[in-house]
């Protein structure tokens, strides 16, 4: 195990299309924890016999006395695109309780 694998501390791998998302946790020298989020997307270049594969990455690092200001903003970011995609379709949401919600909810412990 190298020293950047024992600072990860939790992991979860979410699939979407051609991208993945990890969000990890990790302790810094101190001990503290923060999440670094990585976005991972494949990119195949160059035709016929040989395409060569790569992956794009992204990532971004959260510390937690900034989590509650990213979710607040994160949750209006996601309100604002469903209030617009509602209206853009004019597609009211079934009487569900999946379909009544627009808060996007995170409970993070440490």
């Amino acid at each position: 195990m190298t020293e950047t694998d024992k600072e990860i501390v939790f992991s979860k791998a979410i699939k979407a299309g051609k991208r993945i998302y990890y969000v990890d946790v990790r302790k810094n020298k101190k001990d503290d924890m923060f999440l670094a989020i990585t976005e991972s997307k494949k990119v195949v270049s160059g035709e016929g016999n040989s395409p060569v594969v790569n992956f794009e990455k992204h990532k971004i690092f959260l510390y937690k006395e900034d989590f509650e200001k990213f979710l607040c903003g994160l949750q209006e970011a996601i309100k604002f695109i469903d209030d617009n995609n509602q209206q853009n379709n004019n597609i009211l949401p079934e009487n569900n309780e999946e379909n009544n919600s627009t808060d996007f909810k995170i409970d993070i412990d440490f």
